[in-house]
């Protein structure tokens, strides 16, 4: 094996358990649903290279949230905080002042049940995706030994006189 194929094979992590594999998948599903926007690229950065995960499964699990579920999944986490921690309603913008002081005063009753419910959706979403992971995982490089490892070869056929 050449010495780039040794590095690429060191840095996907691809002789790791599928266990470790899962579990970086899993971490990047949970900071990808956490209720720290704008931040999530840098975490599983961070992430990958403090606990030498694999970055790739990371970043796979990252993407699980993307821009079409971000609305109804940032709806969702909302509408679970303020239920969770007993605040009533959504927030009303004022839309005759739109600085930035006026929604900051406006959306700051809205943090607490915000990050309450980001946090329930992320640990949720993680639970539920480890064992997907681990099951995928395992069933495919199963499949794939099973594809790279030489077939027998059958006995000539007799024939019956």
């Amino acid at each position: 094996m050449s010495r780039l194929q040794s590095m690429l094979r060191q840095l996907l992590h691809l002789d790791e358990s599928p266990h470790r594999t899962s579990l970086a998948f899993t971490l990047g599903v949970f900071i990808t649903f956490s209720p720290l926007y704008g931040t999530h690229l840098a975490l599983i950065g961070l992430c990958a290279w403090l606990f030498r995960l694999n970055a790739v499964a990371m970043f796979a699990g990252a993407f699980v949230n993307n821009p079409w579920t971000l609305v109804p999944t940032l709806g969702g986490t909302l509408w679970l905080g303020c239920w969770l921690t007993g605040v009533s309603s959504a927030p009303a913008l004022d839309w005759q002042d739109l600085s930035v002081r006026a929604i900051y005063n406006q959306m700051m009753p809205y943090a607490v049940p915000f990050l309450v419910g980001g946090l329930v959706v992320s640990t949720v979403a993680a639970v539920v995706s480890y064992p997907i992971a681990y099951w995928l995982i395992v069933r495919y490089r199963a499949r794939r030994a099973s594809l790279d490892r030489p077939q027998e070869q059958l006995p000539p056929p007799t024939t019956v006189r």
